[in-house]
């Protein structure tokens, strides 16, 4: 399972691997996302897998807005969405996963 080392403005560290731009976490799998919005096809990846949570970072000054439509499709599925600027939004993600929480990411690393 993926833990998230460190968090600092524009990269992570995600199990010893350096990433100097926006991830998405899908069950045990990191994909490289880039944008500066947020839109449906940016967080369909990480609904497809059918998480219990879904946790969204909107970057170091919480400047990512979530739309309405998107945390109405992922309430549609049944999956819990939480939405935190990033450096909160990676504590709480590290702490579903160390409960044994099925939960998967959406993390915006600038803004």
């Amino acid at each position: 399972m993926p833990h998230i080392d460190e968090y600092r403005f524009g990269y992570f560290i995600v199990d010893g691997k350096e990433y100097d731009s926006d991830i998405r976490i899908i069950d045990n799998i990191i994909e490289i996302w880039h944008d500066h919005g947020l839109s449906w096809e940016d967080v369909e990846p990480v609904v497809k897998t059918k998480p219990k949570i879904i946790v969204i970072g909107t970057g170091s000054s919480g400047v990512v807005q979530v739309s309405d439509d998107i945390k109405e499709k992922i309430k549609q599925q049944g999956i819990k969405l939480i939405i935190a600027k990033t450096q909160e939004a990676c504590r709480i993600f590290n702490e579903l996963r160390k409960k044994g929480e099925r939960v998967n990411a959406v993390l915006h690393s600038t803004c």
